[in-house]
C-alpha cells in the first residue's frame, strides 16, 4: 500500500510538471521541403493532403515536371510560370507531387462535395470568378486541378463555402466588397446572388465570415462581432444574436471558430470562437498590439429563445490561430501569434504552444497548454485533422514573395502534431478497427468491429463512442465545413477475438450533410485510427 501511494504521489507530481508521457503531445517534421507554403489545405478521402498557395508570388521552390509551364497573360508576376503552386502530399511518408493550377487562387475558398470532389472557388485577380475541381486519387494517382467553364456570379476572394444538405451543392458567402451569397451549382439557370445586408456591418466585415449549417437547415453566420441565424432558402433572418463581447474576430482580425461536437442524444449547435487581434489593431495598422485571449460560447437556438455569450480566457493570447475538432471531443487551438493581426508582416511573437480545450470540463479547467513547436506558424498557416488522429500543420508566409530571410521566412516544412491521446502510454486501451461499412445511411443501423487489448470498465456505457469527423477546407484561421458528431451506439459485445458496436447513422442531413467522413472508435477517451465512410442517400 505504501509503495502504491508513493507511485500515485509521484505520478501526480509528474503530471503537475507536465512530465507524464504524451501529456503535451509531440511534433514531427513530415517534409522538410514541400516546395510551396500552403495557404489552403484539405485532406481527401484517399488520405492525401492537397496544399494550395497563390500564384502571384512568382517562383516557388518546386518546378512543374516534364517541362510544363503555365502561360497566363493576365498573371501579374510570371506570364510564363513553370513553378508549382499546389501539391499533393502523402502524410504517411511526406512524399510530394506537383499539381497544376491555371489562375490565381490567393484568398480563395473551398469545400468537398458529397462524392468526394474538392470544389475550390474564387481567388484573386484573374482567378477571382473561377471555379476549380479536383477528384481525389491515391498516392500513386495522377489527379489534378481542373478549371471549369462555369464562373461565379460575382468576383469573390476571402469568401467562405459550406456544403448543403443533399451533398450536391454548396453556398458561397461574402468576400471582398461582396456582402452577398450565391450557390454552386446554381439552383436554376441564370441564378445570381442574394444580399446579406441584414447582418450588422457585413459590408465592412464580409471577409472569411464564420459560416456553419444548423440542424434547422439554416445557417449560423458570424462576421466581426455580430451574428445571426439565416434562412438561406428563402433569404430571411430567423434570429439576431447578441453582439459578442470584446474585439472583432473575423479577417483581418484573425480569430477562429468551431462548432463543438454533437453529442447524443442532444444534437445542439454550440459554437466556440476564440482569439483575434486587439480592437482597432487592424484598422490602425498596429502590428505590435497584444492579441486577445478571450473566447466565447453560444447556442444560437435555445429553448429559452434568449441565447447569450459565455466568455472565458485562453492561457495564451492568440491571433491567427486554427481550431481543430479532435475525435475525443476536445478542440485543438494551434498556430498563430501573440501580437498583431492578419496580413503580410503584420504580426509577431509567435504562439508556439498549442492549447487543448475540453468543452465538458468545468469553467476554469477547460484549457491545457501543450508541447511547443520550434517552427513559427504565422500568416497563411493551416491545420487539418488526419485519419490517424494527428493534425497536419503547414504553411506560413508573411511575405509577398518566397523569402528565405527575415524573422519569419517562407515556411516550406510540413509538420504533424500528435495530441496526447496518441502517446504509447495508451496503446493497451487504443482500439483498432477491424471491420466497418464503406457507406452508412441516416437513422440506419451499422456495425463496427474493433480490437483492443484492455477494454475499460465493467459498465461499458459511455466507454466506447463512434465519432464522425468531416474533412474541412482550412484557410486563414478558419476550417470551412468542419463538423464532428458522436452517433448513437450500443455497448460493445464480444465477437470472436474482438468487439462489435452497433451504431446508428445521424438523424438528418442538416446534422451531417452527405459527404465522406472519418469514422473513429473512441475508447476511454482514446481514438482509433479512422476509416473513411460515405454518408449517403436521402435523409430520413
Amino acid at each position: 500500500m505504501e509503495n502504491t501511494l508513493k507511485i500515485i504521489v509521484m505520478f501526480m507530481v509528474m503530471q503537475a510538471l507536465g512530465l507524464v508521457a504524451g501529456q503535451g503531445g509531440s511534433w514531427q517534421v513530415l517534409q522538410k521541403m514541400a516546395g510551396i507554403a500552403s495557404m489552403h489545405t484539405a485532406i481527401t478521402n484517399t488520405d492525401q493532403a492537397i496544399l494550395l498557395d497563390r500564384t502571384n508570388e512568382g517562383a516557388t521552390k518546386l518546378g512543374l515536371p516534364g517541362g510544363r509551364c503555365r502561360n497566363q497573360p493576365l498573371e501579374r508576376v510570371l506570364k510564363k510560370d513553370c513553378w508549382a503552386h499546389s501539391v499533393m502530399l502523402n502524410p504517411g511518408n511526406g512524399a510530394v507531387r506537383a499539381l497544376s493550377i491555371s489562375t490565381d487562387t490567393g484568398s480563395s475558398s473551398g469545400q468537398f462535395m458529397g462524392n468526394g470532389v474538392l470544389v475550390q472557388t474564387g481567388g484573386d485577380f484573374e482567378g477571382i470568378r473561377k471555379i476549380r475541381t479536383l477528384t481525389p486519387c491515391g498516392a500513386g494517382g495522377n489527379c489534378d486541378w481542373v478549371e471549369t467553364k462555369e464562373l461565379l456570379a460575382k468576383a469573390r476572394s476571402y469568401s467562405t463555402n459550406h456544403i448543403l444538405p443533399g451533398g450536391y451543392s454548396q453556398i458561397i458567402v461574402g468576400g471582398r466588397n461582396e456582402p452577398t451569397y450565391e450557390f454552386y451549382p446554381k439552383r436554376k439557370p441564370g441564378e445570381g446572388v442574394f444580399p446579406l445586408n441584414k447582418l450588422k456591418g457585413f459590408a465592412q466585415n464580409s471577409l472569411y465570415p464564420f459560416v456553419f449549417l444548423l440542424n434547422s437547415r439554416t445557417l449560423f453566420i458570424f462576421a466581426g462581432r455580430d451574428s445571426l441565424v439565416w434562412d438561406y432558402v428563402h433569404g430571411g433572418v430567423i434570429t439576431y444574436l447578441p453582439t459578442m463581447p470584446g474585439n472583432p474576430r473575423t479577417f483581418p482580425n484573425g480569430g477562429s471558430a468551431v462548432m463543438l461536437p454533437f453529442r447524443v442524444p442532444w444534437y445542439a449547435n454550440e459554437f466556440l470562437i476564440c482569439g483575434g487581434a486587439a480592437a482597432g489593431a487592424a484598422t490602425s495598422g498596429n502590428g505590435a498590439a497584444p492579441a486577445t485571449a478571450s473566447c466565447g460560447r453560444i447556442i444560437p437556438m435555445t429553448s429559452s429563445a434568449n441565447p447569450q455569450w459565455k466568455m472565458e480566457d485562453m492561457p495564451i493570447r492568440r491571433v491567427m490561430g486554427d481550431m481543430v475538432n479532435l475525435p475525443n471531443g476536445q478542440v485543438l487551438i494551434i498556430n498563430g501569434a501573440q501580437n498583431g493581426y492578419q496580413g503580410l508582416g503584420k504580426a509577431g511573437n509567435p504562439a508556439l504552444n498549442p492549447v487543448l480545450y475540453s468543452p465538458d470540463a468545468a469553467a476554469g479547467k477547460r484549457f491545457q497548454v501543450m508541447a511547443k513547436s520550434t517552427i513559427p506558424r504565422m500568416f497563411h498557416s493551416t491545420a487539418n485533422l488526419l485519419s490517424d488522429g494527428r493534425v497536419l500543420i503547414a504553411g506560413s508566409n508573411t511575405h509577398q514573395f518566397y523569402t528565405d530571410t527575415g524573422a519569419f521566412p517562407t515556411e516550406l516544412r510540413v509538420e504533424a502534431y500528435s495530441p496526447p491521446y496518441l502517446s504509447p502510454t495508451f496503446d493497451t486501451i487504443r482500439p483498432r478497427i477491424t471491420a466497418s461499412p464503406k457507406t452508412i445511411a441516416y437513422q440506419k443501423k451499422f456495425f463496427v468491429t474493433f480490437a483492443v487489448e484492455k477494454l475499460q470498465g465493467d459498465a461499458l456505457h459511455n466507454k466506447v463512442q463512434v465519432m464522425l469527423m468531416s474533412a474541412p477546407y482550412s484557410t486563414h484561421s478558419f476550417a470551412q465545413g468542419q463538423r464532428a458528431i458522436q452517433v448513437g451506439a450500443n455497448p460493445p459485445i464480444k465477437v470472436g477475438a474482438g468487439w462489435q458496436v452497433q451504431a446508428t447513422g445521424p438523424v438528418t442531413d442538416s446534422v451531417m450533410p452527405q459527404q465522406y467522413y472519418m469514422l473513429f472508435i473512441v475508447h476511454a477517451g482514446i481514438p482509433s485510427k479512422a476509416v473513411w465512410v460515405q454518408l449517403a442517400g436521402a435523409a430520413a
